[in-house]
């Protein structure tokens, strides 16, 4: 297992650092990095950004526009870019939808909907959960049924990350109740602008728009929308969740708020707290070896090995991190994290300027620790959404330990 960088994967790790540096607005990193909301010209700018230099499509081969990458330099790419502060990309259509069309969609379709999802205009979203099939998601009872050149599309889907800024959606619908409740599904994208979509948000528990439920009633969706075959969609949605689970081990980002910790820490006072310095140093320890399992995943398929089947576990670990660096923001900053004002937040105050000069003189005055109960709040979804840990753990049991 070789864990060490080449010469040649140094010099890239330079040349994304140079270009971030001098592409990523200086505002949207301020933003990223002091955990403040992001709008949606926030991230499909920064998406836009990426796409004229041909990196939003940082995963694919060259023979669907990307660069061809190295999963070593996808790696490096996604260390720099979080470690300068850029936004996460939304990963429901370079990522997620991408390639299942390229694996299993027809040359039109790479045609129609490849250059709009790497150049960063259109927004993707996912179809997957629905009220009675969450991690459960072969339960799903979405239906489309085949009338001639169409499909006619009724249900409800749910926890539909970011649907209000939807243009496309990519959906696990039943078209058939025969056999075993896999081989019923089929992959069908569709214009979230047809007759018959409703979004309607869902409020979180920190106040946020982030998540919605996705009504659909009597959509007309074109055959052609169908990706690959009939009834074949639980193969495609294995492949979709395999570049899911592997993205959600987030260390980058752990690496990044791990910085933010630290920071808050020695802003609140604790920092010399040897008790809570060893849940720092413990908090580290653990993203160091997520990290490892990770170079050990990119090792193995560098060296043309077979690939460690450990997706289930990156997940498990990385999300459990993410709950963990949260919560010790939140133990940092004591009873001056707990205010929100959801009115208030709403209206832009957090990360004020004036805010922060008023507040200047005692302790706990930064307007930084406002978004720290919000943001804890948030990640307690981390460990149910791709697949519950609990489920994912049955996975590990039964394809890892055997």
């Amino acid at each position: 297992m070789e864990l060490a960088f080449t010469p040649e994967e140094q010099q890239f790790r330079e040349e994304v650092r140079a270009w971030v540096a001098a592409n990523l607005p200086k505002d949207l990193a301020r933003k990223v990095h002091d955990d403040l909301d992001l709008t949606r010209d926030d991230l499909q700018g920064w998406a836009r950004i990426l796409g004229k230099k041909g990196w939003l499509a940082y995963g694919w081969p060259v023979e669907f526009g990307g660069p061809g990458w190295t999963a070593v330099q996808r790696h490096i790419f996604e260390e720099e870019t979080t470690r300068a502060g850029a936004p996460g990309i939304v990963p429901f259509g370079p990522v997620m939808v991408a390639p299942v069309i390229q694996a299993f969609g027809t040359p039109e379709q790479h045609q129609r909907f490849l250059p709009g999802i790497a150049s960063g205009e259109v927004w993707w979203s996912q179809g997957y959960s629905e009220p009675g099939a969450g991690s459960d998601l072969a339960s799903l009872k979405t239906r489309a049924e085949r009338q001639g050149d169409k499909y006619i599309i009724n249900g409800q889907k749910t926890w539909t990350t970011l649907g209000q800024h939807g243009d496309w959606m990519f959906n696990l619908v039943r078209t058939s109740n025969e056999g075993k409740p896999q081989t019923g599904i089929s992959f069908i994208v569709l214009d979230m602008k047809s007759p018959g979509v409703t979004v309607r948000p869902i409020k979180m528990l920190e106040g946020g728009h982030e998540v919605n439920d996705v009504f659909f009633d009597n959509v007309e969706v074109p055959a052609e929308n169908l990706i690959g075959e009939e009834n074949k969609g639980w193969t495609y949605a294995k492949h979709l969740l395999s570049h899911e689970r592997t993205n959600i081990a987030g260390v980058a980002r752990s690496k990044r708020e791990l910085a933010r910790l630290k920071r808050i820490a020695k802003a609140e006072g604790v920092w010399d707290d040897p008790r809570f310095r060893d849940q720092i140093a413990l908090l580290e320890v653990d993203i160091v070896a997520l990290e490892m399992l990770v170079l050990r995943v990119l090792s193995a398929a560098t060296s043309g090995k077979n690939s460690l089947d450990i997706a289930g576990l990156l997940k498990i670990k990385g999300s459990e991190i993410q709950q963990r660096y949260a919560e010790l923001m939140m133990l940092a900053a004591g009873p001056y994290s707990l205010p929100f004002i959801e009115e208030a937040m709403a209206a832009g105050w957090q990360g004020d300027q004036a805010v922060a000069a008023a507040l200047r003189g005692f302790p706990g005055g930064s307007t930084g620790n406002a978004v720290l109960a919000p943001s804890y709040f948030n990640m307690r979804k981390t460990t149910i959404y791709g697949g519950s840990n609990e489920v994912q753990r049955t996975i590990v049991a039964q394809t890892v330990l055997g």
